[in-house]
């Protein structure tokens, strides 16, 4: 037996020359084999005792190689050359080899398919700058995860001229929505798990951009036997941007196939273990929804547009805070607090509210039930803007009195008199008169500061407050001087914060609570 020194990645032939049977011990094929170097087994073709096993020359007869009898058989995808007669004493099992080269100088690819997909791929163009028509074969869409674009690139790599017919296919997310209803009715985007070829971080990156984005997403590659943790990462992103827990997620496995199984659940309730390699994944955006057993995806955002008789500015207030809704960063709130925030960011625009506004354990609800029972009878406030910016509407349906001290002469008088600040002596003068009333703060730091000496005294005993002063000066401070009064029900804007606007606002989220549960705001506008 001759022993060729094969260089990797050349045309192979094996020659394995004749001795006399009583010089040569007795080898199996896997003896030669081992010897020969760079061969590996691949079980495909069985072979019987005394018949021929005929060895995959992958890249076909070296260039300087003499003609064969094999030459003159049609031979489009692979070469064959005698190798090896089996004898009685090897094993009964499939014995086919396949070289493999010697150790190449480059790195191996990190994902052992994309080799497999590679050698197949230059196997075709080395038949096609034959002169021979290749068809290459790729599940679903050739064009997508497929096998197209690694074409095109190694097209590009040996400056072929091949020409190159890319056929569309079905893929498997396309499947899988037609199993499900109609998932992907609008704007979608498909992000495949695997970080074999994409690290990680920027498989995040588009998880997050995809759900801030509300698209409705399909996912390739959900899981493997050593990737289990990336779906369940997905599902808390998803969440953490907002989508809802009530959201449809779709998951199909094997689509189309005999063992297909299709499954339709919400964000909230879906199970990354119900999920494996064989499973397309897909989510739903704001406006899906799941209807007699279909996934539903509108292809528009119609389901916005309020059906029921309102006028056209509270049309606009209900589809604006449905927006913030969705945008909120949590909205695993109490309802009452959440009703305020809403009121707050509509007003200021302004996402921050959410770590800013700061409202004891159902203030909004029970302000409102007090008003309704008519316990609260007068709102006071500190400036006259944060009064004209109450709904008139509200306060005559509710019976409410809005008062500010402000313009009152005995204020100006009485703030000469004593050398404190009109808003301060504002403040005097209302508690004498309602001591009991529900005051409002959204400019003057220093009238909330003289209510709260009032309390400290006995002298004023408010139903609840509002505290939403404006400014640098004893602004901060105001706010964290009437957080003790536990006993009153009090909505703070923490921090410089606040404002005429934002105090009214706050006012108006308690004058209409009863409409939160519908979401449905701005029935006085």
């Amino acid at each position: 037996m001759k022993k060729q020194k094969l260089p990797a990645r050349e045309p192979v032939q094996l020659h394995i020359d004749p001795t006399p049977a009583e010089t040569t011990p007795e080898y199996t094929l896997e003896d030669i084999m081992n010897e020969f170097g760079g061969w590996t087994k691949r079980e495909e073709q069985a072979a019987e005792p005394g018949e021929t096993v005929r060895l995959p020359s992958p890249a076909g007869r070296a260039p300087d190689a003499p003609a064969s009898e094999e030459d003159e058989e049609p031979a489009d995808t692979i070469r064959f050359a005698p190798v090896h007669t089996k004898t009685e004493s090897e094993p009964e099992r499939p014995a086919v080899w396949t070289y493999q080269g010697e150790p190449d100088p480059e790195p191996a690819a990190a994902d052992p398919r994309e080799a497999r997909e590679r050698a197949r791929a230059e196997q075709a163009f080395e038949l096609a700058e034959q002169g021979k028509t290749v068809c290459v074969i790729s599940s679903g869409d050739a064009g997508i995860y497929g096998m197209t674009p690694l074409v095109y690139e190694m097209k590009r790599e040996r400056n072929s001229d091949v020409e190159i017919v890319s056929l569309p296919g079905i893929s498997a997310f396309q499947k899988a929505a037609s199993l499900l209803g109609a998932p992907v009715g609008h704007d979608f985007c498909v992000i495949s798990l695997s970080d074999l070829m994409t690290p990680w971080e920027r498989i995040e990156r588009r998880i997050i951009a995809a759900a801030a984005a509300d698209f409705v997403t399909a996912v390739y590659n959900p899981k493997s036997e050593g990737r289990y943790w990336q779906l369940y990462r997905l599902k808390e992103l998803f969440l953490q941007e907002g989508r809802s827990p009530e959201t449809p997620v779709g998951y199909v496995r094997q689509a189309g196939r005999p063992e297909q199984a299709v499954h339709i659940t919400t964000l909230g309730d879906f199970n990354p273990e119900e999920v494996d390699m064989f499973t397309v994944v897909l989510i739903g955006n704001s406006q899906s929804y799941e209807w007699n057993g279909a996934f539903i995806t509108p292809r528009g955002y119609y389901r916005d547009t309020n059906t029921e008789a309102t006028g056209i500015g509270q049309d606009i207030m209900i589809r604006s805070f449905r927006t913030i809704e969705k945008e909120l960063k949590n909205k695993h709130i109490p309802l009452d607090h959440k009703w305020a925030l809403l009121h707050a960011i509509h007003t200021t625009a302004d996402f921050e509210m959410e770590h800013l506004l700061h409202t004891d354990e159902g203030a909004v609800a029970s302000l409102y039930q007090a008003i309704e029972k008519g316990g609260i009878k007068t709102i006071v406030t500190d400036v006259t803007m944060a009064a004209s910016g109450i709904r008139k509407g509200a306060l005559q349906r509710l019976g409410i009195e809005v008062k500010c001290y402000l313009g009152d002469p005995r204020t100006a008088t009485m703030a000469a008199e004593k050398g404190i600040t009109r808003t301060q002596a504002g403040i005097r003068l209302a508690v004498e008169e309602h001591p009991d009333a529900f005051f409002v703060f959204g400019n003057a730091p220093t009238a909330l500061m003289e209510l709260c000496d009032l309390i400290r005294k006995g002298k004023a005993h408010p139903a609840g407050i509002v505290a939403a002063p404006v400014g640098f000066v004893h602004v901060q401070e105001s706010k964290h001087m009437v957080k003790p009064f536990t006993e009153i029900p009090k909505i703070i804007v923490e921090g410089r914060k606040g404002g005429s606007n934002l105090a009214a606002t706050l006012v108006n989220s308690v004058l209409c609570y009863n409409d939160a549960e519908q979401l449905r705001p701005g029935r006085d506008v």
